[in-house]
Formats: C-alpha cells, structure tokens, sequence
C-alpha cells in the first residue's frame, strides 16, 4: 500500500507529482531543487548554497517521513555543469558518514526545472 507524504517544510511540487511516496518501508523522494520553502523563491547563489538549499528540502521530507539521511540508500544527483563536481561533493558529504554514504550517481544534464543548477532525488528505507 502506498501513502503520499508531503510537509509544507519542503518546497511544494512544482507539477502534478507528490514530494515523496512511502511503499513498505521504502521512502520515494521526488527530485527537489533550491526552492526555499517558506518564501518559494529559488537559491540563485554559489552552486554550494543550492546543494545546501537541495540537501535541507530533501532532510524536511524524510523527517515528515520519521527518517534521517542515515536511511537514504540511492541518490540520484542531476547538475547543469560537471565543472562543478568538486564543490557539490563538498556541500553533500557534511550530510553522510563516510562509511554508510547512499550509493550515487551524479550526471550532468542539458537542463533541470526551473533551470536551477542541482537536482536531487533520493530512495531512503527503514
């Protein structure tokens, strides 16, 4: 059985599409981008300061959820430009250990919504 969780602490969806479904005890994030909030306008600074904004959303969801990142096990990263690999990584390893980091795939892609520049999608479980 699935149940749709949503929270206004998360950017509301930006199509016809929920901020995550839970099926079981697996957790299906939508992408999120650096929407804040509480004011639905985007982060347009530093590709750091959106992965943090990216990170934060995709956090609120899994709280909704009774999750943490430690309960992410797939992460689906979309860039507009690998140039900026680096400082990406940089910004989403402060948000796992190491050792029990999700599995991930970064890939750059021609455009994202909005035209943001990260995009992020994660599968957490229980």
């Amino acid at each position: 059985m699935k149940k749709i969780i949503n929270t206004p602490l998360a950017p509301a969806p930006v199509g016809p599409y929920n901020q995550s479904v839970k099926v079981n005890n697996m957790l299906f994030v939508s992408g999120q981008i650096a929407i804040i909030p509480s004011t639905g306008k985007l982060v347009t600074g530093t590709i750091e300061e959106e992965t943090d904004q990216v990170m934060k959303n995709l956090g609120a969801i899994l709280t909704e959820a009774g999750m943490t990142y430690e309960n992410i096990i797939k992460a689906s990263v979309f860039v507009s430009d690998m140039k900026q690999y680096a400082q990406i990584n940089g910004v989403y390893a402060k948000y796992f250990d190491e050792a029990t980091a999700p599995a991930r795939e970064l890939v750059e892609v021609a455009n994202l919504p909005k035209f943001v520049n990260i995009e992020i999608s994660v599968i957490a479980a229980e």
